[in-house]
């Protein structure tokens, strides 16, 4: 057993113990006081294990975003993660159940972070050196797109020979993540024009029925042979069952492989015509999160990997998933990106979201061999 994995597991109930801490702190996107809690929890365990404290970046209407600098150095190591959760304040709690920890968040992504810190502790506390400064960033909106932490993302990732992401693993197999698809978010507006259903019903132009015709047209543009799905998750529309619609509405989310892809399927959905003669449409909305492409550059990381899982007895694979992260950004600029080094589990966004315990302190000296190998 490596010193770092022995460390770890020694200490693997205070891991827990952080988590725990962290969880607790519950911290829904939408409720910056909450998330700005949480962040204040996690700066006094950085603050704690690695004598570090925060460089905040003030939000006025998201959670404060959270910079930590460990080490000196040219070359920089970036960890990407998110303080938020999708779940809503008493909605879930923290429970431990045998080998399973359950919690708002605890898998996406708080314990991702907890055993980043970890990891970098194990180093300093057995004074294995690393050969570049560690930069953390913590961010805040990460599940609702990223919108006010994106150019921090990509700034902090310019500065930096490599970016790890520490959302969780792939479920079961552990799996490093190397592709993500890219996600992208569209609303259409469809105008018509009302009439009352019985007595002028021919006088009206269905907004309702413009909108099915768009359904059709939008679900269609999926191509499972190129990895692009469109989904048409919320279709509204009209006000009264006695009046031809005059308004409908449509939210749609995209998820592509290549960035070509992401280019000429927004142009299809951008540049979508009215079926029925007299509608009008109105589209909003981009591919918010490139997709994360493997390179070669990925391959050479996800090697370097797999080398330190062998020293630990971890037989470490890859994927490709369809849900973006903030690694998306980064990969796009070409910097050299590995995703899913987090907790292992399952249930992200579920309510049986939860971590394997015993996973928790391998998991964070995968990290820790990886980055006294950079």
């Amino acid at each position: 057993m490596s010193e770092l994995l022995h460390f770890l597991k020694e200490n693997q109930a205070s891991i827990l113990a952080d988590v725990e801490r962290v969880v607790k702190a519950e911290s829904p996107t939408q409720d910056k006081q909450a998330v700005d809690h949480c962040g204040e929890v996690f700066q006094s365990l950085f603050a704690e294990h690695l004598g570090i404290t925060a460089e905040v970046i003030p939000m006025e209407i998201t959670g404060n975003h959270l910079r930590f600098t460990y080490g000196e150095g040219d070359e920089q190591i970036l960890i990407l993660g998110h303080m938020d959760t999708v779940w809503d304040i008493g909605r879930l709690s923290y429970r431990v159940e045998g080998n399973k920890a359950y919690g708002p968040g605890i898998l996406d992504m708080k314990s991702g972070i907890i055993q980043a810190i970890w990891a970098v502790k194990a180093c300093k506390e057995l004074g294995i050196a690393l050969q570049k400064k560690v930069v953390f960033l913590c961010t805040s909106d990460e599940e609702t797109g990223s919108a006010s932490s994106r150019t921090y993302i990509e700034q902090e990732a310019l500065k930096s020979s490599v970016v790890l992401v520490v959302e969780p693993a792939v479920a079961n197999t552990g799996a490093l993540k190397t592709s993500r698809k890219g996600v992208g978010h569209f609303s259409m507006t469809i105008k018509g024009k009302a009439s009352h259903a019985g007595n002028h019903h021919e006088e009206g132009i269905s907004a309702v029925e413009e909108m099915a015709h768009q359904i059709l047209y939008l679900q269609s543009l999926t191509d499972y042979s190129k990895g692009t799905t469109i989904n048409v998750g919320i279709a509204s529309g009209g006000n009264r069952s006695n009046v031809v619609a005059e308004n409908a509405h449509l939210e749609i989310d995209v998820r592509i492989n290549r960035l070509s892809e992401a280019e000429r399927i927004s142009s299809l959905i951008t540049n979508a015509a009215p079926h029925l003669e007299g509608t009008t449409l109105h589209v909003t909305g981009d591919v918010n999160r490139p997709p994360m492409e493997r390179t070669d550059q990925t391959e050479k990381l996800f090697h370097l990997a797999t080398a330190c899982g062998d020293e630990l007895g971890m037989a470490l694979s890859e994927a490709h998933v369809g849900g973006g992260s903030d690694g998306n950004f980064t990969a796009a600029l070409g910097i050299p990106t590995l995703d899913g080094l987090g907790a292992m589990g399952d249930g992200p966004h579920a309510e049986y979201e939860h971590i394997l315990i015993d996973q928790l302190s391998v998991r964070a000296a995968l990290l820790a061999s990886l980055m006294t190998r950079m």
